[in-house]
């Protein structure tokens, strides 16, 4: 079969669809850039690693550049004036910042996951059925409380953690994470990450808290978005960017082809069959720069950015030291529309540095253009970060020329 689409532009119309053909701002990035970058993503993973920065923040950075990460804080944690939330958590692509209007779109799987989302929490709730209306007892009457306070209140005192336990969970903790995944509680982040979890209709108001949608089209709906934050992309693609099952997507495709959302289209050297969206768009070249989360939507599809990209992506933070190959929270770095290279990068916050622990390049990159570009970009990234300085440790075949680029 001969293809529809050739890699290169396969790649231009999944940088489109993220984002990254986008003109970046040109003054100090706001409200509306936020939201253009939601439009683009539909979502924003979320990761507790802060080596650097917290998952959530660098996609946004990737796409806009340097801005205040106070902006996101407050359009998913802490609303002010009159600016209402535009984010809110819930499992999208794992633990996710989706658009507040997207809530509904997850009902069935808050149904699904009625008594939590994993094993031991249902055995938590099934042995403590009393422990749910105690705590939705206090945070209806007290506001939004986090699992220690919310065991202050209620008298309970934890055990001590079992020498050499990675860490411990109180019982507290688990139901709010089941009333969490069931929709009955939302949740909000402080300055140290911590979630508040609050009644849901508190966090996003009666009407949508309470609004509920069909599974299938909710679905359909849900597709429809992965197919437009793809651009392109293979069923599997589509099922991975919410987490659905492969059954799901089947399901509605049919419905998103007779409609003219997608049309099926064959991406040369891909085995299986791809979708277009009707929006997509084949820019004729893709100049822009980005340093790219391991959580950046166009990237946390692993299978996704080999088949794109040629690149071949683990993250290895568990992976034991001795035997990392790249590094322990390692950046993937876009040019010209290509993964040309990936750094380990640690931000030494007491000392001001950005660390470069180590720099690679992918085979054929040109080491000249990478590093140049690359040096520009870490200087930007230290200065979102608050650091007045990038060091460039001896890790990596793209190391000395680096450390040349920046020292110029």
């Amino acid at each position: 079969m001969s293809a529809d689409l050739s890699l290169g532009a396969a790649r231009r119309i999944a940088l489109a669809a993220q984002g990254f053909t986008d003109r970046p701002p040109t003054a100090v990035p706001n409200r509306a850039h936020l939201r253009r970058v939601i439009g683009r993503t539909r979502l924003l993973q979320m990761d507790s690693v802060n080596v650097l920065a917290r998952a959530h923040y660098v996609p946004v950075f990737s796409r806009i550049g340097g801005y205040d990460e106070a902006l996101l804080d407050r359009a998913a944690w802490r609303p002010a004036g009159r600016s209402p939330r535009l984010l809110v958590e819930y499992w999208a692509h794992e633990a996710a910042l989706i658009p507040v209007g997207d809530w509904p779109l997850f009902r069935w799987r808050m149904r699904e996951f009625a008594d939590g989302r994993w094993r031991h929490t249902r055995d938590v709730l099934r042995d403590n059925r009393s422990l749910i209306d105690d705590v939705l007892a206090v945070i209806s009457g007290a506001g939004a409380r986090t699992p220690r306070q919310l065991e202050e209140e209620l008298g309970i005192v934890r055990p001590a953690a079992t020498k050499g336990s990675w860490w411990m969970r109180g019982e507290v903790k688990h139901v709010c994470e089941a009333l969490f995944a069931a929709g009955t509680l939302s949740a909000v982040r402080d300055e140290r990450f911590v979630r508040h979890y609050d009644l849901a209709e508190r966090v996003l108001g009666d009407d949508l808290s309470g609004a509920d949608v069909d599974e299938t089209d909710a679905v359909r709906e849900l597709v429809r978005r992965a197919a437009a934050a793809h651009g392109v992309a293979t069923v599997a693609d589509l099922a991975d960017y919410y987490r659905l099952t492969g059954r799901q997507v089947r399901g509605v495709l049919g419905d998103l082809l007779d409609e003219g959302t997608v049309s099926a289209v064959q991406v040369d050297g891909w085995a299986d069959r791809a979708y277009l969206h009707t929006a997509a768009r084949v820019p004729r070249s893709t100049g822009r720069s980005a340093l790219l989360s391991p959580f950046d939507p166009l990237v946390f599809s692993r299978p996704r950015t080999e088949r794109l990209f040629g690149f071949r992506y683990r993250l290895e933070i568990y992976t034991p030291a001795h035997k990392r190959v790249h590094g322990y929270y390692v950046l993937p770095y876009l040019l010209d529309g290509a993964l040309v290279g990936r750094v380990d990068l640690k931000a030494d916050r007491g000392s001001g540095v950005l660390q470069v622990l180590s720099a690679h390049h992918e085979p054929g990159a040109d080491i000249g253009r990478v590093a140049g570009a690359l040096a520009a970009d870490l200087r930007a990234m230290a200065a979102w970060r608050g650091l007045s300085e990038v060091a460039v440790a001896d890790g990596g075949d793209l190391a000395p020329g680096l450390r040349r680029a920046l020292a110029h």
